[in-house]
C-alpha cells in the first residue's frame, strides 16, 4: 500500500491536476483534502479537457473513489454543475463527501466580494468565491456542516443561528449590503441543489480505512501551493487553509497518515496569479503567457510570468517535506531566449526573504543555455536536447531532491519518468 501526496511547490497553478490524473490510474482513491471552489485543476485526457474545482483530478479513473475530505469547504451549486459536466462526458463518478466538511454558501461569496471592494488597492486578490468567510465561520464555530444536509431540522436551526449572527455584522460594515432570503428559503434551496450528491455524504474515514486495510493506493491532492499556505505562505496574500503535505491526513479523514511519497509539483518557470510578490517577473510577459496558456482556471485572470525561482521553489519543496519533484511545462521553454534561473536574492534581509516579503529584493540569476527543438514528442529523458537535460539537472541540484517526473505537454502520455 502506498500513500502519495501531490502538492504545489510555488503559488499554485503548477500543474498538480495533470500529475494526479496521471497517477490516478494506479489509485484506489483520489482525495481532495483542503480548499474549495477558489482554484481549478486542468486535466487533459482521452475524454477531453476539464477544469475541475472541487472534484479530485483522479475522478476519471473508473475504479477510483473520489473523496471530498473534511478539510474542504464545499460550494453546493458549483459542485452539482461540475458533477453534471463530468458525467456528461461519460464518467461514472464514485463519490464520497465528508459530513465534516463545511458549506461555502452564496452569502459567503457576497461577503468575500464586499470585503475585496472595501479594501480597494489593498485587496488580497481573492477569487471572490467565499472561501475565506466560510473558513472563518468554521473557526468561529458558526459554520454549516455538510452532514446537516441529511438532517433538515438541524440544518434549518443552524442556518437561522448563523444568519442571526452574521447579517447584523454585514449590514453594519458594508453600506450597500442587502440580503432578503430567509433561513427557511435557504434551507429549501440547499436541499434542492444538493439532491444529486446528498447520498454521497458520509464519514469518509470509513471507506478510506477499508482501502488502507486492503493494501491499495491512496492519492491525496492539494490545491494551490506552499506560497499560499495560511501559516507558511506569503501572508496575508494566502489562501485560507493549509496546503502543505502534513495536512493531507487531517484534511482527508485519516489523521494518522504517514505518506510514503510526497510529490512537490513545480513549473519549469515561475508564475503567480492574484496579489503577492514574484521576484523573477519577466519584463515582457504577454507573448510567453499566451504561448504557455497561463490564465487562471477559475477566474481567467492572466498570471504573472517569471523565470524559474529556485529560492522560492526550494523553500516550497522543504515546506512540503517533498521526497521528489514533478517538473511541468518544460515544453513551453522551447525557443525562449535568455533562459535563466534565480539562484539567490540580493537586497536587505535577503538571508530570510520568504513570505512575507519585508524588503525590496532582486533576483540573482544564473544564465542557462536554451533550446529550440520541439520536445513534446520526447518520452525518455535522454531524448531531450542536452540543454533541456542540463536545465532539469540544474534544478534538481538546487532542489536537493530528485526530479522524477518531467511533463512535455498536457496529455497523459507526454510524461517523462526518471
Amino acid at each position: 500500500m502506498s500513500s502519495t501526496v501531490v502538492v504545489g511547490a510555488n503559488w499554485g497553478d503548477e500543474g498538480k491536476g495533470r500529475i494526479v490524473d496521471f497517477l490516478a490510474e494506479q489509485a484506489a482513491a483520489s482525495i481532495r483534502f483542503q480548499g474549495g471552489n477558489n482554484a481549478g485543476h486542468t486535466v487533459v485526457n482521452d475524454l477531453g479537457t476539464f477544469k475541475l474545482h472541487q472534484l479530485p483530478s483522479g475522478v476519471f479513473n473508473p475504479g477510483c473513489l473520489a473523496v471530498l475530505g473534511p478539510g474542504m469547504v464545499i460550494s453546493p451549486e458549483p459542485l452539482s454543475k461540475e458533477l453534471e459536466e463530468v458525467e456528461a462526458a461519460g464518467v461514472k463518478v464514485n463519490l464520497c463527501i465528508s459530513d465534516r466538511a463545511t458549506l461555502c454558501l452564496p452569502l459567503h461569496a457576497l461577503e468575500d466580494t464586499l470585503e475585496e471592494v472595501r479594501l480597494g488597492d489593498s485587496a488580497y486578490g481573492s477569487t471572490r468565491q467565499g472561501i475565506a468567510p466560510a473558513y472563518g465561520d468554521r473557526v468561529m464555530k458558526k459554520g454549516i456542516l455538510v452532514g446537516w444536509l441529511k438532517q433538515p431540522e438541524v440544518l434549518l436551526e443552524r442556518i437561522q443561528f448563523w444568519m442571526d449572527w452574521k447579517l447584523p455584522q454585514l449590514k453594519a460594515l458594508y453600506p450597500t449590503f442587502e440580503f432578503s432570503q430567509t433561513a427557511e428559503e435557504m434551507t429549501a434551496w440547499l436541499l434542492e441543489i444538493s439532491a444529486p450528491w446528498r447520498d454521497a455524504i458520509c464519514n469518509v474515514s470509513l471507506p478510506l480505512k477499508a482501502i488502507q486495510a486492503e493494501d491499495k493506493n491512496l492519492l491525496f491532492e492539494a490545491q494551490l501551493g506552499a506560497g499560499r499556505d495560511l501559516v507558511y505562505g506569503e501572508y496575508p496574500w494566502t489562501t485560507s487553509s493549509n496546503v502543505v503535505s502534513m495536512y493531507a491526513g487531517i484534511g482527508s479523514g485519516l489523521p494518522a497518515l504517514r505518506p510514503e511519497r510526497v510529490i512537490a509539483v513545480a513549473k519549469a518557470f515561475s508564475s503567480s496569479v492574484g496579489t503577492g510578490t514574484l521576484i523573477t517577473a519577466m519584463e515582457e510577459q504577454d507573448a510567453f503567457r499566451e504561448l504557455a496558456g497561463e490564465f487562471g482556471a477559475t477566474t481567467g485572470r492572466p498570471r504573472d510570468m517569471g523565470y524559474f525561482d529556485a529560492v522560492a521553489t526550494k523553500n516550497g519543496v522543504e515546506l512540503q517535506a517533498a521526497t521528489e519533484v514533478a517538473l511541468t511545462k518544460l515544453d513551453c521553454l522551447s525557443g525562449l531566449e535568455g533562459l535563466k534561473i534565480c539562484v539567490a536574492y540580493d537586497g536587505e534581509h535577503s538571508e530570510n526573504p520568504i513570505w512575507p516579503q519585508t524588503a525590496a529584493l532582486g533576483p540573482v540569476y544564473e544564465n542557462m543555455e536554451g533550446w529550440s527543438e520541439d520536445i513534446t514528442g520526447c518520452r525518455k529523458f535522454e531524448e531531450l536536447p542536452k540543454a533541456a537535460q542540463d536545465y532539469v539537472l540544474r534544478i534538481e541540484s538546487l532542489m536537493g531532491v530528485p526530479v522524477k517526473m518531467v511533463s512535455v505537454g498536457p496529455g497523459r502520455e507526454q510524461m517523462i519518468m526518471r
